[in-house]
């Protein structure tokens, strides 16, 4: 199981203003420190999480973030409406589009995805599976 992942990120504000636009809608919360932002979605007492937390956070090498190439992080919607919503929010607070909400026919019939990258440049996948709508053949 993977317990958290971690982007580098030099701007801790304008990383936190881009994450925040659509993490706390996926029910993500946000802890910050002098280390930076951890999100984090809630655990029942005495449960164990089912979910990676998400930390954005400048490089302990004190050298400059940068994204790597092929790595890209994703998150799960509950519709496809909440894939448009989020993916338009996360570019209104500074993301910048790596392809728009829709089925790609290299995925299965019911995957839908918007792709982004975040302030750093850091690829992000907002993504939707609901089998209760339609897919892309239907």
């Amino acid at each position: 199981m993977i317990a958290y992942v971690t982007v580098g990120a030099d701007d801790i504000p304008r990383a936190k203003q881009f994450y925040s636009a659509f993490l706390p809608a996926l029910g993500y919360e946000l802890s910050e420190g002098s280390e930076g932002l951890s999100y984090a979605l809630p655990v029942e007492p005495g449960q164990s999480p089912t979910q990676p937390d998400f930390y954005v956070k400048p490089p302990f090498d004190s050298e400059a973030a940068s994204a790597g190439n092929g790595a890209m992080v994703a998150f799960e919607a509950r519709s496809q409406d909440q894939v448009r919503t989020l993916h338009a929010a996360a570019l209104a607070a500074g993301g910048t589009d790596e392809g728009q909400p829709g089925f790609r026919a290299a995925y299965g019939p019911s995957f839908f995805v918007g792709y982004l990258r975040d302030p750093q440049g850091n690829k992000i996948a907002l993504f939707s599976c609901n089998p209760a709508e339609p897919g892309r053949d239907g």
